[in-house]
């Protein structure tokens, strides 16, 4: 269910959190279980969806549209033109941006240039997202980025300017030693991989479906897995 943020932002029916020291405008909608926490501004026309968290210093919209299950750490600016779909983490201090020539003495408030951040794709500390482009389903954009156009789905993204590195599992593993058929398996999911045409594909699970409960918990730290 979502619930619509009433103009006297009062909580007392809200199934979502909102710390004091935050503030969301009107005509703003947020999902059960969404938590916002300290110095946040949500701006008017946003949606954002269930079970997601915002961390310290963050600013959303206006008219933004953010999916379900969205992790955003301390310190980002969700500016108007970027759309996140479900399950995406943005790391600390990432950024996100919507003119691609921007100058202080022309208005290009008519002009924002779309960016989507696709289902599952994780975006690391301090990298940068140039407005404009397409993150791919399950992408990993590594800390300290620069990425400045498309990135296919499951691509490892690394360095300034980013370049793909490789290929990351949904479980954030990089996918190595292909066998005969060029089937590369994720250590911790064990989830089987192919590239197709350039592209990456997940054999056993579609890009839509939801992990199985037994498979959305991690149990292992990822140094564990790097001689697996």
């Amino acid at each position: 269910m979502m619930v619509d943020k009433l103009s006297d932002q009062s909580q007392a029916t809200s199934n979502y959190f909102v710390h004091e020291s935050s503030y969301i405008d009107d005509n703003v909608t947020i999902g059960d279980g969404t938590k916002i926490w300290h110095f946040c501004h949500v701006l008017t026309e946003s949606i954002i969806g269930e079970k997601c968290s915002f961390g310290q210093n963050c600013v959303i919209g206006p008219r933004v549209k953010i999916g379900n299950n969205v992790k955003v750490q301390n310190n980002i600016s969700i500016y108007e033109g970027v759309e996140i779909e479900d399950d995406v983490f943005l790391g600390p201090s990432c950024v996100l941006t919507n003119v691609t020539n921007p100058r202080s003495q022309v208005l290009r408030k008519s002009l924002y240039e779309k960016t989507l951040l696709r289902r599952g794709c994780s975006i690391g500390a301090n990298a940068t997202i140039v407005c404009g482009i397409t993150v791919g389903r399950y992408a990993f954009v590594g800390a300290g980025a620069v990425v400045h156009s498309d990135v296919p789905d499951y691509a490892l993204m690394l360095g300034v300017p980013a370049r793909q590195k490789g290929w990351m599992s949904r479980h954030g593993h990089v996918l190595r030693t292909p066998d005969s058929e060029g089937v590369m398996i994720c250590p911790e999911s064990k989830l089987r991989y192919q590239e197709q045409g350039g592209f990456l594909r997940c054999l056993d699970k579609g890009e839509d479906e939801l992990l199985p409960e037994e498979m959305a918990v991690g149990h292992k730290f990822y140094d564990e897995f790097k001689s697996k």
